[in-house]
């Protein structure tokens, strides 16, 4: 049974391996054949200039993920099969044990897996950001930022991860079962909380000021019978260019947020319809939808992860000749991505149709056509491409390709 799961992992490895690596390929390609010229729906509103700055930048982009892609992988290998994590059992088992020999293992990859990404995640920002004019972030910022995250992680991280590992190893049988409820529980705390004591860790959110914007955007609310608990302008400007508008928090704690940037590029009218469009998912229930979803999944993997952890196959097969609840978990996380690859074009289907219904819903409440200037507007601000490899964008693309968006707004542009 050891022999035949490690067939089954190293087999399910190298095809995801390879379509990850195959789809950016195709992605690159498709890219860059349509590159020389500006898709014809869109030609009187974005520049040639403009058309081929989001070309080159999502082929930079790809080509680091492509790299990322192999880095991630190796690192699996590394970690399972190459023995890395029988290393650090052995390490911190001969130091610690109980609760808190898990927690040091668990911080112990956290920390591993984050110096490998640091070199990316600044290259990202100081070369590839910078080049097309988007980053504003200092190396001072960039730093700050991963210290916050970092004692965040710790503060919120430790006890959490406590929890679990008490709960997996006192709550017998059913354990998986207690843990499911104290983690959903958790993250619907993190949604109440998230808007008044962590957002304003990174950024600083200021009362949207009276004038005609404002008074839209209350109408705006009024005629869709949404409650907030305010209207916030964020300095998104202080480390990018890119421009976004969303709603966080539940219940009570719903804010709704424009970034700096997104207000000095759109005029009222367009800003009014990107925020229907934000309220459309409220209206649709697609929060409370991907919010059961998720509740759902994470039983269904927790159950699964229950059937496995006293399965010497499972540890056996990944590399590790003893198990317990630290390792199960570390394990059967590192491990899962490898096999629900193939279900990535269903979640992105489901996430492609909210799209759809919240621009039919801003689409009913503002004008369509409004909705399709402020989305042009946002694709060639943030050098989103409009020509993807379609099968690249049916696996990873949570939002329909401009092309598709823009069409069916047309359609429901109503008569002056």
């Amino acid at each position: 049974m050891t022999q035949d799961f490690t067939l089954l992992f190293l087999s399910a490895f190298a095809l995801t391996l390879f379509a990850r690596l195959w789809l950016t390929h195709r992605h690159v390609r498709f890219v860059r054949a349509h590159r020389a010229a500006v898709p014809a729906e869109f030609a009187e509103r974005i520049t040639l200039a403009a058309h081929q700055k989001a070309a080159d930048y999502t082929v930079d982009r790809s080509r680091i993920s492509r790299l990322t892609t192999l880095v991630d992988a190796a690192l699996l290998l590394a970690l399972t099969l190459g023995g890395g994590l029988a290393w650090l059992d052995a390490f911190w088992s001969a130091r610690l044990d109980g609760l808190f020999y898990g927690l040091a293992m668990i911080f112990s990859l956290m920390l591993i897996s984050g110096l490998i990404d640091l070199p990316f995640s600044l290259y990202r920002q100081f070369v590839i950001e910078t080049r097309y004019g988007f980053n504003r972030m200092t190396l001072g910022l960039f730093f700050a930022d991963l210290a916050k995250q970092t004692l965040l992680g710790l503060a919120i991280g430790a006890p959490v991860i406590l929890a679990v590992l008490w709960l997996m190893g006192a709550m017998g049988q059913y354990w998986w079962f207690w843990v499911w409820l104290f983690w959903s529980s958790f993250n619907l705390l993190i949604l109440f909380i998230y808007p008044t004591w962590i957002a304003p860790l990174f950024n600083k959110f200021s009362p949207l000021e009276d004038g005609e914007m404002k008074t839209r955007i209350e109408a705006l609310l009024g005629r869709c019978g949404f409650r907030s608990s305010g209207l916030f302008v964020m300095d998104g400007s202080k480390r990018s260019s890119h421009g976004n508008a969303y709603f966080t928090g539940f219940g009570d704690s719903k804010r709704i947020v424009f970034f700096d940037t997104l207000l000095s590029r759109l005029s009222p009218n367009e800003v009014e319809a990107v925020l229907a469009h934000e309220l459309g998912h409220f209206r649709r229930k697609h929060i409370v939808k991907r919010i059961v979803l998720m509740f759902a999944g994470s039983l269904g993997f927790l159950w699964l992860l229950g059937q496995l952890i006293d399965a010497p196959w499972f540890y056996a097969g990944l590399g590790v000749p003893a198990g317990n609840t630290a390792l199960a978990l570390i394990l059967f996380f590192l491990v899962v991505p490898v096999f629900t690859f193939p279900l990535s074009p269903l979640m992105s289907h489901f996430s492609r149709r909210h799209e759809f219904e919240a621009d039919a819903y801003a689409a009913e409440h503002t004008a369509a056509a409004d909705l399709s200037r402020a989305l042009v507007k946002l694709y060639e601000d943030n050098a989103a491409t409009l020509t993807p490899d379609p099968l690249h964008s049916l696996f990873y693309d949570s939002h329909p390709p401009a092309a598709q968006r823009i069409a069916r707004l047309r359609q429901q542009e109503r008569p002056a």
